[in-house]
């Protein structure tokens, strides 16, 4: 079996899949007619991303309607950090052999919320990723860094699968980087947070800017537990990037927060969907966005409350900064609830800098360019503070900054 499959229709994934099926690794971690139904599902599935108009340029729906061939590789995960008795680290055809009751236990169970075209395309060709579980009652103190990096020309599918068993505690770090450029990458990550687990998922996304990025990230979350989602969106020419939150258990708590920033040509689409499928559940999202030269960007939020579960308490804020005057943001934040005793409140803003905002600085001694960057830079602190680790912030400080820059 050679480690990279040549496509000769990207548009339907036929040559893929069909190569799929010689790799018996890949069919023990999702078997064929599970494949099959799931590429049928893209095939008929829309995007349901915003269409091309005044200031959208990109047909989600017709994005790989080009007449090329790429080369499908294997999704390497390269493990460090994070050690404790009993974590297990691995790809996911070995997790399947060493913990196949954790395995089974968990697969596809978030993802069952998070229903999508590109989810949908990951099902059908993943190959490789990677499988975390943290046994009960341990903490990770360390952080545990999961990197794929994305070689030019190819496509990938990574596929990395979490298990926090009662009461287990871990942050993980998931970052996606290309080599040199035109990856296409669309892959999922699912956690499935059991009784009173608390996880930190944080996901750094810098791809090359030609390259194009779909990322599902789904979690389920069983009674008490806690799951955080911290996520950077900075690469690519085209990312398109979903995280769902289904809260499952009585007293779990769902946390968001996210940062994206497309500068030049690129185009984000963001979507956050927090589901209290449980009562007295909490769930906190803040989203903080700029974009600059012709930067194109949606975020839509969606809090959903079920009928019947009382006592939960939720909020959505979304911030969006506008740095030039062919940059555009659409905000849609969205409230469904179904019960009465509930807290639930979202807001929206889309705006530039503030003239007086910027004079106040340059009357402190600052140039213009100096006060636009510092402002900005505290702009995205309220989301810049749910990254775990100190290194974390400076480092993305240090991307944002020349973001501005550029």
């Amino acid at each position: 079996m050679s480690e990279a499959l040549l496509v000769a229709k990207p548009a339907a994934w036929e040559g893929a899949f069909e190569a799929i099926q010689s790799d018996r690794a890949a069919l023990l971690v999702c078997n064929g007619d599970t494949r099959a139904a799931a590429l049928e599902r893209y095939r008929i599935t829309t995007a349901n991303r915003e269409k091309p108009g005044r200031y959208w340029k990109i047909d989600l729906d017709r994005l790989e309607s080009a007449d090329f061939s790429r080369q499908v590789a294997p999704a390497f995960a390269q493990f460090s950090g994070g050690t404790a008795p009993g974590l297990i680290r691995s790809d996911l055809a070995s997790a399947l052999q060493s913990d196949p009751a954790a395995f089974h236990g968990a697969f596809g169970r978030a993802l069952a919320h998070a229903p999508g075209k590109y989810a949908a395309l990951t099902q059908a060709l993943h190959r490789g990723g990677a499988f975390v579980r943290v046994p009960a009652d341990v903490c990770v103190d360390e952080p545990i860094v999961i990197a794929y990096t994305a070689e030019e020309g190819t496509a990938s599918f990574p596929y990395t699968l979490i298990v926090a068993e009662p009461g287990a505690s871990a942050t993980i770090i998931e970052r996606h980087e290309s080599s040199q450029a035109n990856a296409f990458v669309a892959g999922i990550t699912e956690i499935f947070a059991q009784e009173s687990a608390s996880l930190t998922h944080t996901a750094i996304q810098r791809l090359s800017e030609d390259a194009t990025i779909f990322f599902t990230r789904a979690a389920a979350l069983e009674r008490s537990a806690r799951v955080s989602w911290a996520a950077a969106d900075l690469g690519a020419h085209v990312s398109g990037s979903t995280i769902v939150s289904a809260i499952a258990g009585i007293g779990a708590d769902a946390h968001i927060a996210a940062l994206f920033f497309p500068r030049s040509e690129q185009h984000v689409d963001f979507v956050t969907t927090t589901d209290h499928l449980a009562g007295e559940s909490q769930s906190r999202t803040v989203i903080k966005s700029a974009a600059t030269g012709n930067g194109q960007a949606r975020y839509l939020g969606n809090i959903r409350i079920a009928a019947t579960m009382h006592g939960c308490d939720a909020s959505l804020k979304d911030d969006a900064l506008l740095l030039s005057p062919h940059a555009h943001i659409d905000s849609v934040p969205a409230l469904e609830i179904a019960a009465n005793d509930v807290k639930a409140f979202h807001g929206a803003t889309v705006g530039a800098l503030s003239d007086e905002m910027l004079f106040y600085m340059m009357t402190r001694g600052l140039d213009r360019t100096t006060a636009e960057r510092m402002i900005t830079l505290g702009f995205f602190e309220p989301a810049l503070e749910h990254f775990p680790t100190n290194a974390l912030r400076d480092e993305l400080r240090r991307e944002l900054a020349q973001k501005i820059a550029s």
